[in-house]
């Protein structure tokens, strides 16, 4: 039997999930690292834990499987996208920590640019807007901040990477600088029309472009591991941004699929095919995969807070021990009461784009308790959802006529009652597949195709397969009632 190994390098944990020759899940390793809040709106990684725990769980998922790192063809790699660091050429030694995409830090920066009139050439070069969430400004945040560190850049001593890079670059020893299309395009410091680093935007953020990476396809050769991680070298033919490799692994490979992906965040991105279709809703435009030299690209929009609502249910409230009772709790929730939250414990993302405001909840009576807050938690989700939804159809229908199905992976697509909401709120129906780890199955088959292990595009389109399907149940005026209700409540957390 011949394997493929998937590394998921997230922003909590980092995960490895072996696949075996007909793409099923052989085995699991997952550890998780600790987040540093050095002030307040800033995140960070200590980079030696981003390794340690990816080599670590690597090594635990080949002993767990009982095989060999002979038995492995490939590697294909997936990452939280955004995370930036930089280290030494020579010694391989970050000159400081990872600023995680969460990291706010850089917003008074994003205002100067815009203030300045340059967002429209960002929009139009990169897809992206201006925002302290892409790399670049972080990137230019180390070099401003860590003494030396430009003129190093200057002389070639410094590289930068996202997470990609800079695993490829442990695991061969610091033979492979490169990064994939799709973490390029999370810069925004690449063209993603001509496909390559833009020199007028590192000239304007005084990035010196030697330390940039080689941009290749998502299934190309990423060179090959040293021999003493796994007791043999095996090649990296594999690599894709966490979204995008979802997106590929739903099988989102005609125009006008769609897919979202509930973890700490939601992402949700839509297939535009072979041309970048620019937003008219504040929603990024990005490349989703790129293959034999050929971008394919999307819509995408981001919700800072989905999982993590969960999460703050368990660690800020202490009103539930474990995410799985949110469901229980919701469905006893007093249906007569109106409680909404919204999120924005760290900003609101697309389509209002608002680093500035905070979390609120409205509508709380004497009665309400844990039920109506697990409940007004899930179906934040499913409002914001589509919020996203509502702006990438507007730019979809704008250009093509229309959008296609939504397939949703992530951990609380596994909630029924969470999903149903979803289906609800949205009036169309929503697929779950029946494998779940569909990010890390995206890298899978990224790396497993390139080695000629796994079947073409087309064919392995034909494997997804639907686990449970929700179809719509709430009345349209109800609909149109709750939703009228949310989006009142975010015009007043916005106007705080």
């Amino acid at each position: 039997m011949t394997y493929i190994l998937a590394i998921d390098q997230g922003t909590t944990s980092s995960r490895a999930i072996l696949f075996d020759e007909k793409m099923q899940l052989k085995a699991t390793a997952q550890e998780e690292f600790p987040q540093h809040f050095p002030q307040s709106g800033w995140v960070e990684h200590d980079p030696a834990d981003i390794w340690s725990t990816t080599a670590g769980t690597a090594r635990e998922v080949i002993e767990r499987a009982g095989i060999s790192a002979n038995d492995i063809a490939a590697i294909g790699i997936t990452n939280q996208r955004e995370t930036t660091l930089v280290w030494d050429k020579t010694t391989g030694q970050p000159i400081y920590n990872a600023i995680v995409w969460q990291d706010r830090r850089t917003s008074d920066y994003c205002k100067e640019l815009k203030a300045a009139g340059h967002e429209e050439m960002f929009t139009d070069r990169t897809g992206l807007l201006l925002d302290p969430y892409f790399s670049g400004t972080k990137l230019k945040w180390i070099l401003d901040h860590v003494d030396g560190a430009r003129d190093r850049a200057r002389n070639g001593e410094l590289l930068f990477g996202t997470v990609d890079s800079f695993l490829i670059w442990k695991m061969t020893g610091g033979k492979s600088h490169v990064t994939d299309a799709t973490n390029a395009a999370r810069t925004l410091l690449y063209d993603i029309r001509k496909g390559r680093w833009s020199k007028t935007i590192c000239d304007l953020m005084d990035i010196p472009m030697e330390m940039l990476p080689t941009v290749q396809d998502c299934a190309s050769d990423f060179g090959v591991t040293r021999a003493d991680l796994f007791s043999k070298e095996i090649p990296i033919l594999g690599v894709a941004g966490d979204q995008q490799a979802a997106t590929v692994g739903q099988a989102c490979f005609q125009p006008g699929m769609m897919k979202s992906t509930y973890g700490t965040g939601c992402f949700a991105l839509l297939n535009t095919g072979e041309t970048p279709v620019r937003s008219n809703n504040r929603l990024l435009t990005t490349i989703a995969y790129q293959l034999d030299g050929k971008p394919t690209y999307a819509l995408e929009g981001s919700i800072f807070i989905a999982g993590a609502v969960v999460q703050w249910l368990r660690d800020g409230l202490q009103i539930i021990r474990s995410a799985s009772e949110t469901l229980p709790l919701a469905e006893k929730a007093d249906a007569t009461q109106d409680v909404i939250l919204v999120p924005a414990f760290t900003g609101l993302g697309a389509p209002y784009w608002n680093a500035e405001c905070r979390g609120a909840v409205y509508g709380l009576t004497r009665n309400s308790g844990p039920a109506e807050f697990a409940k007004a938690a899930l179906e934040s989700v499913g409002y914001q959802t589509r919020d996203l939804l509502e702006a990438m159809t507007a730019d979809w229908q704008d250009a093509n006529g229309g959008a296609g199905t939504l397939r949703v992976d992530g951990g609380m697509s596994a909630n029924d009652w969470a999903m149903q909401f979803l289906s609800d709120i949205i009036g169309a129906p929503v697929d779950r597949p029946t494998v779940l780890e569909t990010t890390a199955l995206g890298a899978a088959w990224l790396a497993g195709m390139k080695a000629g292990v796994y079947p073409a595009m087309e064919d392995f389109a034909k494997t997804w397969a639907v686990e449970k399907h929700f179809d719509p149940a709430m009345d349209d005026d109800t609909r149109a009632t709750k939703y009228d209700a949310w989006k009142r409540a975010v015009t007043a957390t916005m106007s705080v």
